[in-house]
């Protein structure tokens, strides 16, 4: 019994000491750091006296600079693009004439302005009938998660939360050239100038709710009714793990607006009034042998539902009278994709829209006249990627864009970055 008492007694002699030990070892790291972080705060804001004598302020947060090259070889069984049944779509939505062809290239800079701020700002180039346009994409600034905001709040010109594809840049989706329904009804993607404020809920579960304010300049919507808000949104996302290597997640989103006048079909075609598009999508991705970077097969769908109340005109080869309409429209597309090995992929995607059938009066067989059809579009693509900055692409696909007519189209594309090269998203 004495020589029991007296080991507990050794023991905890023993815990004492290595507690003492750790707790001066965790003091002494505590110290480096704080040390090392006032170090690094005036490292990044140095005052430098100038010639005139005002005070520079130097920053060590030197802008990332990013080029990302998207070029292509395109053959389309239809020479000339065909209109779409039903549907009066932006520039942005055409596909161009074939052949070699620069795609949608980015100039991105980026980088945290200070301790609560990143900014980011891409340009995007491309050719259009022959002419190559330069236009800012994203120009935007961003609270960072470690400044003390009750929420995130994103303002500038950006690509919104808007669906799954319309945040992401062309150059990281998984086939080339939008689906349908983007087409359509966002002119390729959604980048108006605004502020969204955004949450991430502190539940067990992955839950973001988000608010935005626009000024309502961009397709859906176009030439501003007034100074103020133009067009509002709204959405929700929830999701989280399935099983030990799936994970998945549910979006649903509301974007409303007034526009004073939305121009398709080659600038023949005048939309004014009020619009409203819903939509839903869903993103589920599996790693058979539990890392995604070796094996995974993706599965993504989202549906679309536009509403529009205002009136039509239309001029030159689309002339038609001014004329009311009141219609719902809707669009979806499914996709699915299957990494095999490391660097290589195939995937498959179906999209279609449903237009209405407008009988009698002035819209009836007009480009806003579906005549009973819905147009639709099937693609499969092969692509190898030899690492995160390089990717060559071949894709086969058939659109049906009006009744008995097809165009269909082998494209082979390759994409390129160099210098900084930010995350993709989920």
């Amino acid at each position: 019994s004495g020589h029991a008492q007296e080991d507990v007694s050794d023991l905890r002699e023993a815990l004492n000491e290595l507690r003492g030990e750790y707790e001066q070892r965790i003091s002494d790291l505590e110290k480096k750091l704080e040390m090392a972080v006032q170090s690094k705060s005036h490292e990044g804001h140095t005052d430098i006296q100038s010639s005139g004598g005002r005070a520079i302020k130097s920053n060590a947060f030197n802008p990332s600079i990013g080029v990302v090259l998207n070029g292509q070889f395109s053959e389309f069984t239809e020479r000339t693009e065909p209109e779409l049944a039903g549907f009066s779509v932006g520039e942005e939505a055409h596909r161009g004439a074939g052949g070699m062809a620069l795609d949608h290239t980015e100039l991105s800079f980026s980088a945290s302005i200070d301790d609560k701020f990143y900014g980011s700002l891409t340009y995007a180039i491309a050719e259009h009938d022959g002419a190559t346009e330069v236009e800012v994409e994203e120009a935007y600034v961003e609270t960072l998660p470690g400044a003390d905001a009750p929420a995130t709040f994103k303002f500038g010109k950006a690509l919104w939360a808007l669906g799954y594809l319309n945040e992401q840049h062309h150059h990281t989706d998984d086939f080339v050239g939008r689906p349908l329904p983007y087409e359509v009804y966002l002119n390729g993607g959604f980048n108006d100038d605004g502020i969204q404020i955004s949450k991430i809920l502190p539940t067990e579960t992955y839950q973001e709710i988000g608010v935005g304010l626009f000024r309502g300049n961009d397709f859906p919507f176009g030439t501003p009714d007034g100074q103020g808000v133009g067009a509002t949104s709204l959405y929700y996302r929830v999701g989280g793990d399935l099983g030990v290597n799936g994970t998945w997640r549910l979006g649903a989103y509301r974007v409303d607006g007034e526009t004073g006048g939305r121009v398709g079909t080659e600038d023949l075609v005048t939309f004014i009034g009020d619009t409203s598009i819903t939509a839903y999508d869903l993103r589920y991705t599996y790693a058979p042998t539990g890392n995604e970077a070796s094996q995974e097969i993706t599965l993504t769908a989202e549906r679309f539902s536009r509403s529009e109340d205002g009136n039509y005109t239309g001029t030159g080869d689309e002339a038609f009278a001014t004329t009311n309409i009141d219609q719902n429209t809707s669009g979806y597309y499914v996709a699915a994709t299957y990494k095999w090995m490391p660097q290589a992929r195939v995937g498959v995607r179906y999209a279609a829209m449903n237009s209405e059938d407008i009988v009698g009066g002035t819209l009836d067989g007009t480009v806003v006249d579906g005549g009973g059809f819905n147009p639709n579009q099937t693609d499969i693509m092969f692509d190898w990627t030899n690492s995160e900055y390089s990717r060559i692409r071949l894709q086969f696909g058939q659109e049906e864009v009006a009744r008995g007519q097809n165009d269909d189209s082998i494209i082979l594309q390759y994409i390129m970055s160099f210098g900084a090269h930010g995350a993709h998203k989920y």
